[in-house]
């Protein structure tokens, strides 16, 4: 990958290791889940709710005349400013995070989240009476000057109103998320996030197990990834239900609400143009010969005849230092601040804060992800296991970081952004590490590392259409059967899964239980925004290495939370993602770079 030459925001490189923390200081929060406060801030939820319904549910004049609509706006922006992210719930989902067998706090949760859907169900009211305006009333508003702040808010209230039921149907389609849903998936993450597995005489937990797969030899990779399979399977039996019966759920709530195909609530939540995404996910599948080429090349390069489900994921050779989570985040340091010191300065303050949880642990989530949102702190929750691929996850993650906190910028109605926007900043992000990573290499490890990073794209953009794939054919067969056995459902994972990789892997019948653990999957298509946020960050990403003053676009999109649909906050920095053709130059670009390693891989006689 090119250089970036430094900027001018960058001319303080700080270098000084700050102080910080490995695990998530809950006191930001609360003192612990007995604290007082916990159920002061409900009540304050419960009231602000139930001040706005009081205010507006018996009252019509805002649905035609536009200064009562504008006084009811801001009224519903102070009760959203209030309400936040809701404290009390995320404190204890994301403890519950890293403290999956704690039963005190899902018994709170349990007690905490029907009272808050109770008191949200309150205010259903008023999108579903906007949405009902005639069409004549709706384009009065959209144009109104006294509306201009709110217009982008009404366009989406317009747009969905088609799939809106009753109010009374709307309580009841929230409350039954709970049984439906959440304690399905909530109940076999505590039951997958208990397994251990025993390898050479050590109990690992799942996630540790899982992460450490890729750093061990060809033998002992293979052995420890059937182990994991293995203990998949045992507890499939759940997963087999689990994933059945929310399903069903969302083909009942698919069908009531009258989406036309699985993903249609998905990517119109994500606020995405639908035709767009699935000629993304058109382009992308068709461009499955580029995964191919690289595992038949990896797989030269690992001197393999052939590849199985556990070498997905491996380097090609020893440029794994044993990157120490204290080395991963000066790296990450000096990476974000070439680009600009303010990036640094959030890095610090939450590692400082105790804003971070590091290491992997028994009853801990396995993956990472980041968490934030109005009137909370951001948090961001790794596994960290010593090597260069944690400089990009802490990077990732804390791209996503950086921007929540910018996103915060817009009015309070806007101070948030959609999931497909999501991977686009943090992807960008873990670019600007990668850089860092490069210089600490010898030539023949910068080859290594070249392969490593060409992965992520595959399994980002690749991988994920895969999934999305997959995941289709579930929801397709599940409403044509009735049902799916786990066997069904892990054939059907090594169907899809053989499709991006190619002929060159050799599934096992054991590697489709890894269904089980693939979380992604239990949130409905969600998977198509990586493929999406990683080809527009390598776009934008070159417009930054050909001008480093352009990082002014990357701020730019971060900070302009939800005030615009995707696609056109996007067009605002100079990327079309309404055209096929987008989608297919990024794809050509990935293929330039499998190109480039197997080039320099005959040059330094590695193949």
């Amino acid at each position: 990958m090119k250089k970036s030459p430094s900027t001018n925001r960058s001319t303080t490189t700080k270098t000084s290791k700050p102080d910080y923390k490995t695990e998530w200081d809950f006191t930001l929060l609360y003192k612990n889940e007995k604290d007082p406060n916990i159920e002061a801030d409900i009540q304050t939820i419960e009231r602000a709710f139930k001040t706005f319904a009081d205010t507006y549910a018996k009252k019509d004049d805002y649905l035609s005349d536009e200064q009562a609509l504008y006084t009811a706006l801001l009224d519903l922006e102070k009760m959203t400013e209030t309400v936040g992210s809701s404290r009390p719930m995320f404190y204890l989902y994301n403890r519950l995070s890293v403290e999956s067998q704690n039963s005190a706090l899902t018994a709170k949760v349990g007690l905490l989240e029907p009272r808050l859907t109770k008191a949200s169900n309150l205010i259903l009211f008023f999108e579903i009476k906007l949405g009902k305006i005639s069409k004549e009333q709706q384009k009065k508003f959209l144009t109104s000057p006294v509306l201009n702040d709110y217009t982008y808010y009404l366009q989406t209230v317009f747009e969905g109103a088609r799939y809106n039921l009753t109010e009374a149907e709307e309580k009841i389609m929230s409350l039954k998320n709970r049984p439906a849903f959440d304690m399905w998936v909530d109940g076999f993450a505590k039951v997958r996030s208990a397994q251990t597995v025993t390898f050479k005489g050590k109990v690992m937990s799942l996630a540790e197990a899982t992460n450490s797969i890729g750093q061990l030899p060809t033998k002992d990779r293979r052995k420890l990834q059937d182990l994991v399979n293995e203990t998949l399977k045992n507890v499939s039996y759940f997963a087999e239900h689990e994933i059945n019966a929310i399903y069903t759920n969302k083909k009942i709530n698919d069908e009531l609400r009258g989406y036309e195909h699985p993903y249609s609530a998905t990517i119109k939540g994500y606020q995405n143009d639908e035709k767009a995404i699935m000629a993304l996910v058109d382009t992308v599948t068709k461009g499955f010969t580029i995964s191919k080429k690289f595992y038949k090349l990896k797989a030269k390069l690992l001197k393999l005849p052939s590849l199985e489900y556990a070498d997905r994921g491996v380097g090609i050779g020893k440029t794994e230092k044993k990157v120490s989570f204290d080395e991963a985040l000066q790296l990450t340091r000096q990476g974000f601040a070439r680009a600009g010191t303010r990036y640094v300065d959030i890095l610090d303050s939450m590692v400082k804060n105790g804003q971070i949880d590091v290491h992997p642990k028994k009853g801990k989530e396995g993956g990472a992800y980041c968490w934030g949102g109005s009137n909370v702190p951001t948090l961001v929750m790794l596994n960290h296991v010593p090597s260069t691929d944690a400089v990009m996850t802490l990077a990732h993650e804390m791209g996503h970081a950086i921007h929540t906190e910018l996103s915060k910028k817009p009015r309070t109605m806007y101070q948030h952004y959609t999931t497909s926007v999501a991977e686009v900043a943090s992807t960008f992000f873990e670019n600007l590490a990668f850089e860092e990573v490069l210089k600490t290499l010898s030539d023949k490890e910068k080859i290594v590392a070249l392969h490593d990073r060409i992965q992520d794209y595959i399994s980002t953009v690749f991988r994920q259409i895969a999934c999305f794939n997959f995941e289709l054919n579930l929801h397709k067969q599940i409403r044509e059967k009735g049902s799916l056995s786990k066997e069904e459902i892990a054939q059907s994972h090594n169907k899809h899964m053989q499709q991006y990789i190619g002929p060159v892997m050799k599934f096992k019948e054991l590697d489709g239980y890894m269904f089980a653990q693939w979380s992604h999957i239990r949130r409905y298509f969600y998977v198509y925004s990586y493929a999406y946020g990683a080809l527009i960050s390598r776009a934008l990403y070159k417009k930054y290495q050909d001008d480093p003053k352009n990082i002014e676009k990357v701020d730019a999109f971060m900070e302009a939370g939800a005030t615009m649909s995707p696609e056109d906050i996007f067009k605002s920095v100079g990327i079309d993602t309404t055209k096929p053709a987008f989608f297919e130059e990024g794809l050509k670009s990935i293929e330039d770079d499998i190109k480039e390693l197997e080039k320099l891989a005959k040059k330094n006689k590695l193949i």
